[in-house]
């Protein structure tokens, strides 16, 4: 019994490497190394081709450190079987996120918050974050704003709606998360990587309750960062912004409408300064007053035309001649003047001509 077991174990040193076998895992169709890129690795770690080469020339643990030093490679395995075959099991990185930094300059994110290059073999389809700080040491922060991308895009990844919905994530100056949707013209603010989970529920719901009804385009800024609601906006601007641009335009608007009061109100005049008497308005007690000196009061209108009051006939010694009217006679009608007359002028009556007295012989004078 103790022979055969020396038998074998001298057999296991002095054996040769008959095959190998190589076995990747890992996301689908996200591999960015291929068996042939693992075989040149393990070639180029043993100066040479792998088969026929002694088995105990095989150093597996330097092997599987030098594997995972790979940038696409996550955990490698390494072990012989009986039959001294190699097998190789590789486990490449997932790729969860694509981070552009603010100049210009992109990564990949893997599933451990770890930076990953580009590869030429494939693009993979993931998530888009932009804006990162362009640093080669990150920093506390950065590792920590890092990190709050990979949770970020775990939640992306995890539901299909959300990985064809979100076109890219943009990371803001003061490190806060900003999506843009594929569909419609709206702008979705999650806040710092704290509870991503839960801001995506909230905004599903308010996506399958609200915007199914209204329409993707009915509001421009939906904010779900704030725990237990959703704050939708039918503008863009910052609702503080836009709440003391708001206040600013009712004080304007107060003050201009006081203003205009202020116009319409009558306002107390200084008193005007008293002028003096002329001599012509001031009463002279030494001259006599003509309205009183004269009683009559000419009533003619027309100073031309004098007195209109007619005088009585008078006979030839110049004495006043009364003449009786009688039942019969008639009002002598005066004839319309045809020339035109001022309003309110009166017009003199007309007077009889004297008779002429008969002489003695029966004759006129």
């Amino acid at each position: 019994m103790f022979t055969l077991l020396l038998a074998a174990i001298s057999s296991k040193k002095n054996g040769q490497c008959r095959d190998y076998v190589i076995t990747l895992k890992g996301p689908e169709n996200n591999f960015f190394i291929n068996e042939k890129d693992v075989e040149e690795l393990l070639a180029k770690a043993n100066n040479g081709a792998i088969r026929g080469k002694a088995v105990e020339s095989f150093n597996l643990n330097a092997l599987e450190q030098m594997l995972e030093k790979n940038a696409w490679i996550s955990k490698a395995e390494l072990y012989f079987d009986n039959r001294d075959v190699l097998h190789v099991t590789v486990t490449g990185k997932e790729p969860v996120a694509r981070v552009f930094t603010v100049a210009g300059n992109s990564f990949y994110l893997d599933n451990e918050g770890r930076r990953m290059p580009l590869s030429d073999k494939l693009s993979a389809r993931v998530p888009v974050f932009t804006g990162f700080p362009e640093k080669k040491v990150l920093s506390a922060k950065d590792s920590v704003l890092l990190d709050e991308v990979r949770a970020a895009a775990a939640c992306i990844n995890n539901n299909p709606f959300w990985l064809a919905q979100i076109a890219q994530i943009d990371i803001t100056p003061d490190r806060k998360f900003e999506m843009i949707p594929v569909a419609g013209n709206h702008l979705v603010r999650l806040g710092d990587g704290a509870d991503m989970p839960a801001k995506f529920n909230r905004l599903m719901i308010f996506y399958r309750q609200v915007l199914s009804k209204t329409g993707l385009d009915k509001y421009k800024l939906i904010d779900v960062q704030y725990n237990g609601q959703v704050v939708a906006s039918r503008y863009a601007g910052d609702p503080k912004v836009d709440s003391v641009q708001l206040r600013k335009n009712v004080e304007k608007l107060l003050k201009q409408s006081m203003e205009a009061a202020a116009d319409t109100v009558v306002k107390k005049l200084s008193p005007v300064v008293k002028l003096e008497p002329d001599s012509s308005s001031v009463k002279n007690e030494a001259l006599p007053d003509e309205r009183t000196s004269n009683p009559e009061v000419q009533t003619n209108p027309d100073p031309g035309l004098g007195n209109s009051t007619p005088s009585a006939p008078k006979n030839a010694d110049g004495q006043a001649v009364s003449k009786t009217a009688k039942k019969d006679d008639k009002p002598q009608q005066t004839e319309k003047r045809t020339d035109s007359k001022k309003p309110g002028q009166k017009v003199p009556k007309a007077v009889m001509p004297k008779k002429p007295e008969a002489d003695e012989n029966g004759g006129y004078n």
